[in-house]
């Protein structure tokens, strides 16, 4: 296996995008899922809450200049519920998030996430709130997340987090990525086949 998939750790600045119950239609609208692949949904992450009918840009987290450039984002209850799309995940990773913090996630949305290499940890109402004041009054703030002592640091502070084990095991391991997973087994993969009289003997058949 790719050692090089492996997610051991995620450091960086934050944006917080306050609220509960935020859908995967807020996160990436569905007119934007028409595509073949996944390049360019970045720009259109939260598309209808940026932006308004006649295109003038809303009061919104991700249109704030100080925000520019942050990898971890930070959400509060049942955020990604809704529908299951995996351009979610998808769009919010392109835009630059590497990382998510919140209160609690829809299980389908936390599972995209690790999917991709994402980690999304909870912690209690209190310290996701007081973690959003902090970043809001200083987006600076250095934001490092250890998946592996399961401590998140916050400027000067330091909180334990909760995560599934089996995503946190998948993340360190690398075993998120299933095309890594799939070519690290490669040579019994060709080993098998040759065992197939379908796939390499029709005659006998």
């Amino acid at each position: 296996m790719d050692i090089q998939a492996a997610v051991h750790s995620v450091q960086g600045t934050a944006i917080p995008v306050p609220g509960n119950d935020i859908d995967t239609d807020q996160i990436i609208p569905a007119r934007y899922m028409k595509v073949v692949t996944f390049d360019g949904l970045g720009e259109f992450a939260f598309r209808d809450v940026r932006w308004d009918g006649d295109g003038r840009a809303l009061d919104h987290p991700f249109n704030e200049e100080r925000f520019a450039g942050a990898s971890v984002l930070i959400v509060n209850r049942n955020f990604g519920c809704g529908s299951s799309r995996e351009h979610a995940p998808q769009a919010l990773m392109r835009w630059g998030i590497r990382a998510i913090i919140g209160e609690s996630f829809a299980e389908i949305f936390a599972g995209n996430c690790t999917a991709m290499g994402i980690p999304a940890i909870t912690l209690d109402h209190e310290t996701v709130k007081s973690i959003m004041e902090s970043v809001a009054a200083d987006p600076a703030t250095a934001v490092s997340i250890d998946l592996r002592a399961k401590r998140l640091v916050v400027g000067s502070r330091e909180f334990d987090f909760a995560m599934p084990d089996a995503y946190r095991s998948a993340l360190i391991a690398g075993s998120w990525d299933s095309t890594s997973v799939l070519l690290a087994g490669v040579d019994d993969i060709h080993a098998c086949a040759e065992r197939l009289p379908y796939l390499t003997d029709f005659a006998a058949l």
